[in-house]
């Protein structure tokens, strides 16, 4: 198996360090991210709390290991603390297709029953859009006995790309991109070689940044289909954003040329949750007052009183922010709280006046490939420094 523009994020690395414990033989290659794996006929089935504490992909390794070895002990998923993301919902569909999963001292024990050595197609209908939730079932399906049909399946690119991947590795799947996806059960699966799709949050933030801090830049391997939600409010904003051979190129006057946007977040094709911390960040500088209403988790205004630090002015009322814009930012010490508001604050530093220093940046570097040097590169001036200096 292998992979191409697989980027350099610490989610990554936690993800290959799982797989090596497993017994998977896993190697890195070339300048554009390439990543090949080799899985034995038999390996542990196990991801142990101490490898994945701080990474919600964890969940993934679920329904693959039970669809392929009948067995896996998972732990709970760890990651940003954005709100409740429960994993009801993979445990409800696998248990759907004949698996028997019991939660125990922090990890999800999952087993076929005795005599049976596949998982059974089912029709699963999932209570709630949930991305991993769709990729896990979806996953677990391509190796199950008869059909399955997922319905209210999420239609991120991220799961389309995924399904095209599990094509090529002699899946059968049908409707991926759609909110019902039908999957056949095949025996087994071969390797493949697979170009990883461009991060479209990458590419937004990226899009935020410039928009806030005024300039022009072109987003090489961007896909500007994938962020219609956030380039149409950029674009009601007063930055110029085209899509272009190769990417997308985005012109903007800065913050203060801009007008702010009133969004809500909601699943795709809507405006993404994983955008509205960047793009609130663009609205503290834009011109006028904007409402943000955050629909998909509860918690997920952390960065709002690190933003108030450097001089936002925003006002909360449950799971709605109400923000004044025009502000003057001042730099100040921030504290990232989670991956987003980590951009966020990068890009208010950008331009408040002085210096901004930006710490517990580790969360950034679970979402972001170098993202310091790539800002340098459009002309920022921004380093990474050591936590001792």
């Amino acid at each position: 198996m292998h992979l191409i523009n697989v980027p350099r994020l610490h989610d990554v690395r936690t993800m290959r360090r799982l797989l090596d414990n497993m017994g998977v033989a896993t190697e890195t290659h070339g300048e554009r991210g390439g990543m090949s794996f080799v899985a034995p006929d038999t390996l542990s089935p196990e991801a142990p709390y101490e490898l994945v504490k701080t990474m919600r992909a964890s969940v993934l390794a679920l329904g693959p290991l039970l669809a392929r070895f009948g067995e896996a002990t998972i732990s709970l998923p760890g990651g940003c603390a954005i709100g409740s993301r429960p994993v009801d919902q993979h445990i409800k569909g696998l248990q759907a297709m004949g698996a028997h999963i019991a939660v125990e001292h922090g990890y999800m024990i999952a087993k076929l029953p005795a005599g049976q050595s596949r998982l059974h197609g089912a029709r699963i209908s999932t209570d709630m859009i949930t991305v991993t939730g769709t990729e896990n079932l979806l996953m677990a399906a391509t190796l199950a006995e008869g059909e399955t049909v997922l319905q209210n399946a999420a239609q991120e690119p991220e799961v389309t790309d995924l399904a095209e991947m599990l094509i090529k590795m002699g899946a059968k799947i049908e409707g991926h991109g759609t909110s019902r996806i039908t999957i056949q059960g095949v025996e087994r699966l071969s390797g493949c070689t697979h170009q990883v799709v461009a991060d479209r949050i990458e590419a937004g933030t990226f899009l935020c940044a410039v928009a806030a801090t005024g300039g022009e830049a072109f987003l090489r391997h961007a896909r500007a289909d994938h962020l219609d939600a956030v380039i149409d409010k950029l674009l009601e904003a007063g930055a110029q954003v085209v899509a272009a051979e190769g990417g997308i190129r985005v012109r903007s006057p800065g913050g203060a040329g801009l007008r702010a946007q009133s969004f809500r977040t909601t699943e795709y094709p809507g405006f993404p949750t994983d955008m509205q911390a960047q793009f609130m960040a663009l609205n503290v500088l834009a011109q006028g007052t904007s409402t943000v209403t955050e629909t998909i988790f509860e918690n997920r205004f952390m960065h709002v009183n690190e933003l108030a630090r450097l001089g936002a002015h925003i006002a909360i009322d449950s799971r709605e922010a109400t923000v004044t814009g025009a502000a003057q930012l001042s730099g100040a010490t921030v504290m990232a709280t989670d991956l987003r508001a980590s951009a966020s604050l990068v890009i208010a530093g950008l331009v408040a006046s002085g210096e901004t220093l930006v710490d517990r940046i580790y969360h950034l570097d679970r979402g972001y490939d170098a993202m310091e040097a790539k800002l340098c590169g459009l002309g920022a001036d921004i380093e990474r420094i050591s936590e001792s200096a």
